[in-house]
């Protein structure tokens, strides 16, 4: 069977996409989804490149239960041939991103995470926790985590 290959991408890789790549691999550990899924994260910027994720993050993972570690990186190019579904935290970064993508097909790989959040109401920006405090981390959370249960839904239904 072959996997799913889901990339989460944020500016520094530290804060947003780390927190979804953790949400996903725990509800994963969960679901019986009939698919199997491959997680990581990356960011658009390399100014964090090999720190660990913000411990702001770590605090608001484990605090929920979510264990939280990985080492940041930037994607690159590259990645696009890795990965089935890019799922960037804003519209900045899918912008980012669809410019450095080499191809069309690259390109169509590039979603926004909250086009999956039942409750974004238009909003699909996941707002960047950086220079908040921890209840920016705590809302981040929960809107990436009902993200990601609804993009595990969309993962697991047969396309034709």
């Amino acid at each position: 069977m072959a996997a799913t290959r889901v990339c989460f991408v944020c500016l520094g890789n530290i804060c947003r996409s780390p927190t979804a790549e953790a949400i996903m691999e725990h509800r994963l550990g969960f679901e019986e989804i009939g698919v199997h899924v491959e997680v990581e994260s990356a960011g658009t910027g390399s100014w964090h490149a090999g720190y660990p994720p913000d411990e702001r993050a770590r605090d608001e993972a484990t605090r929920r239960g979510v264990p939280m570690g990985g080492t940041a990186r930037q994607f690159e190019a590259d990645d696009f041939a890795r990965f089935d579904l890019v799922m960037a935290m804003d519209a900045d970064n899918a912008a980012v991103l669809r410019a450095l993508a080499p191809d069309d097909d690259a390109r169509r790989k590039v979603h926004l995470l909250r086009e999956f959040d039942p409750e974004a109401q238009g909003d699909l920006d996941v707002p960047d926790p950086y220079f908040g405090g921890q209840q920016g981390f705590a809302d981040v959370f929960d809107m990436v985590d009902r993200s990601v249960i609804a993009l595990i839904g969309h993962i697991a239904t047969p396309r034709d």
